[in-house]
This record gives C-alpha cells, sequence and structure tokens, in this order.
C-alpha cells in the first residue's frame, strides 16, 4: 500500500494564496511576477508567508512557507529563500520540514542566495551573490557577508560582522560582533573526519569561536575547538590550530603568538 502525497498548491497563483491567508504584501511593493511562492513544505505543512512595505523581490525568486521579510528588503533574481533541509548530513536525516525564516528591515539579498529554514537575518544586513546559509543560522544587523560563502547550520554571527567572499564557515561556528574574516577562510570543526560511520559513532564536532573584534586574514584555516580571542589579528595564509589569547598578533603553519614589538602580520 502506497502512502499518500500531500496535495500541491499552486505556487504561482497570489490571488489565490492572499485569499487563502498564506501570503500577505505589503503596500509599495516591486515584486517581478514570475516570483513564486511555496507555502506547503515536503511533509506537507503549511506556513504563511509575509512581505512588508517598499520591498523589492527580482525575478525567478522562490520563497518558502514561514517566511518572513520585513520593509524595504531588496532580493535580487533567482535568490531562494526559506528552503526546507532534506536528506541525509551528519548523523542526522532532514524529512523536508520548513520552519519560520526572518528577514529584518533594510536586508539586502544579492542574485542566486539561498537561505534555508529557520535563517533569522538581522537589520541593514547584505548577503552577497550565490552565497549559502544552511538551517537556523543567524546573522545580526549591519553584517556583510560577500559572495560565494558557505555557511553551514546552526552558527551564531552577531552585529557588525564582516566575512570577505569565497569562504566557508563550518556548523555552529559563534562570530561575535566586529569580527572580520577575510576571504577564502577555512573552518574545521571534526577533528577525527567521521562523516557516515557504519559502526555508529557520532563524530565529535567542537567549532571555532571568534571573539568580540577578532581579525583573520585571507586563506586561513581555523581548526575545531580553536578560539581566536577579543581583538586578536591572524596573519595571512595561517594554520591556526590552537586557541589564541586575546589581543594577540599570530601568523604562520602552525600560527604561532608573535611578540608585539615585531612588524605586524599583512592582512
Amino acid at each position: 500500500m502506497t502512502s499518500r502525497q500531500p496535495a500541491r498548491i499552486d505556487t504561482r497563483d497570489w490571488t489565490k494564496l492572499e485569499a487563502a491567508g498564506l501570503l500577505t504584501i505589503g503596500a509599495n511593493c516591486q515584486i517581478d511576477p514570475d516570483v513564486r511562492f511555496a507555502p506547503q513544505d515536503e511533509t506537507g505543512q503549511i506556513r504563511p508567508i509575509l512581505i512588508g512595505d517598499h520591498t523589492h523581490i527580482g525575478a525567478g525568486t522562490l520563497i518558502h512557507g514561514g517566511t518572513r521579510i520585513a520593509a524595504s528588503v531588496r532580493i535580487e533574481d533567482h535568490a531562494t529563500l526559506g528552503k526546507p533541509e532534506q536528506g541525509y548530513a551528519v548523523g542526522h536525516t532532514y524529512t523536508g520540514t520548513g520552519a519560520i525564516t526572518t528577514i529584518a528591515a533594510g536586508t539586502t539579498i544579492r542574485s542566486g542566495a539561498i537561505l534555508y529554514a529557520g535563517t533569522t537575518i538581522g537589520t541593514d544586513t547584505a548577503i552577497g551573490h550565490r552565497t549559502l546559509i544552511r538551517s537556523h543560522t543567524t546573522l545580526g544587523a549591519h553584517c556583510n557577508i560577500g559572495h560565494g560563502l558557505v555557511i553551514e547550520r546552526a552558527c551564531t554571527f552577531g552585529n557588525w560582522v564582516r566575512c570577505s567572499p569565497l569562504s566557508h564557515i563550518t556548523s555552529a561556528v559563534i562570530a561575535e560582533d566586529r569580527v572580520f574574516l577575510g576571504a577564502g577562510i577555512r573552518t574545521i570543526n571534526d577533528k577525527h573526519l567521521i562523516w557516515n560511520d557504519t559502526t555508529g559513532q557520532e563524530p565529535d564536532l567542537v567549532p571555532p569561536h571568534f571573539k568580540t573584534g577578532a581579525k583573520v586574514g585571507t586563506g586561513s584555516t581555523i581548526l575545531g575547538g580553536v578560539t581566536i580571542g577579543a581583538h586578536a589579528l591572524i596573519g595571512a595564509g595561517s594554520v591556526v590550530t590552537r586557541t589564541i589569547p586575546a589581543h594577540a598578533t599570530a601568523y604562520g603553519n602552525p600560527a604561532r603568538v608573535r611578540p608585539t614589538t615585531e612588524t605586524g602580520a599583512q592582512l
């Protein structure tokens, strides 16, 4: 006996969605006719979509159920917002269940960006072209996230965080206020490289932690369990294998704390 799939809702008929209370569009919005709204997730659960006043949404964008967009947000072409997670990853199978996705006022989301369900984006934050942000990540206000980044699940960024292009931020990383991460940063949270162990062993994931005002130069790699102290500076191309104290300057492979009298590292 086969299970019946829930009936799908037409994602292009805005009038029916609005009449059913599944789509609310504020005043003075500019929304391309090719935008699609998908209030129903893969499990059949339905969540309304809310769009604030003066919001612009470009062609080809797909907005999933539970997405709440505040006023004066700009979303460029072919973005995807509120996408439910589906499939296997690190000991857990995701069933395509949606969640509330919140985008605060004044945010800009560039073309091709993908935000998964449960993401929260703060006021006046910018998300670069083709950047991927996974489920239940929180970005604070006034953040600047460059193009081509991957920010994995359950990361937490404070306010005024800057991430330059083409970096990989592993799951559950914490970056406190005013952290600056250069281009091509790599972060690691698994020291034993366990992904799908047939014996049932689960990975012990310990992500890096970037304290307030920490700065990491382009091309650096930060290993699992490492804390970069408040206002510390990591030079370009470094491999950081151990915790760096607050206000220190460190660089090299492996990175070592240098006396403050030496010439500073290049970002």
